[in-house]
């Protein structure tokens, strides 16, 4: 389902939004399931179609969410996916000397880890259809991320943070979603809508974190807790009211 072409100049309001898509919620867990990459039914769930995309080197991924700075496919799948060499203590020799064995721990992907998206979407309204309007355009995996502290097996957690982001208007990527379907509703096994559809159609729960701002904060730098949230229910709130409200008189 191709856009409709937009010339930057019929911009009249634009507002760009973080928002996270959190699997923990009931009607976001279809994005989770199934965790095995190998299921029977042929599908995959979101972290798989995107990571067998990415390992195969299909789709172009970034480092950051403006989508400035590439990365090398190859270079990630291979840093990421590096084995670990652990160190057992099986024993002592006849002099009291400890005795080890040194083990290789692969890392394989894990699309179970994957709990949370991070999404960047621009809002706008055009002067030729005078309606709003919103596309997305970055998308995020996102895992807890740990790394040893020097050179002991000491953990660091450093939180949930995204792994790379895809680019959602590259053709590329849009062929990809279309190609591979959701199980969106699971009591209808016929005419599953496609990740390209689940994505132009809104079919998630998502929460706001940013509103572009000239101080470049999250909502996370001013607030916490509940009022955090109220301000991101603000924010969907403000935006979708510009929207009703700049044509009238």
């Amino acid at each position: 389902m191709p856009y409709p072409f937009l010339r930057e100049s019929d911009v009249v309001w634009s507002t760009m939004l973080w928002k996270t898509i959190d699997l923990n919620e009931d009607f976001n867990q279809y994005m989770y399931f199934p965790i095995d990459d190998n299921d029977r039914s042929g599908k995959k769930s979101l972290a798989y179609v995107i990571w067998d995309a990415v390992a195969a080197n299909e789709i172009p991924i970034y480092e950051d969410d403006e989508l400035k700075i590439p990365v090398d496919n190859l270079l990630f799948v291979e840093k990421y996916t590096k084995a670990d060499t652990i160190q057992l203590e099986i024993g002592y020799d006849d002099d009291d000397n400890e005795l080890y064995e040194t083990i290789i721990q692969p890392n394989d992907f894990d699309g179970a880890e994957i709990f949370k998206y991070a999404l960047r979407e621009v809002w706008f309204i055009g002067k030729q259809d005078t309606r709003q309007d919103s596309r997305r355009m970055a998308l995020a995996p996102m895992k807890e991320m740990k790394v040893k502290f020097g050179n002991t097996e000491e953990l660091i957690n450093l939180g949930i943070q995204p792994l790379f982001w895809v680019p959602m208007q590259n053709p590329i990527v849009r062929t990809l979603f279309a190609k591979n379907s959701s199980f969106f509703d699971e009591q209808n096994a016929v005419g599953q809508p496609t990740w390209d559809y689940i994505f132009i159609s809104q079919l998630y729960s998502a929460y706001v974190t940013k509103e572009s701002n000239k101080y470049g904060r999250s909502i996370s730098k001013y607030l916490t807790g509940e009022d955090a949230l109220l301000e991101a229910a603000t924010i969907e709130e403000r935006v979708f009211n510009t929207g009703s409200d700049m044509w009238e008189y």
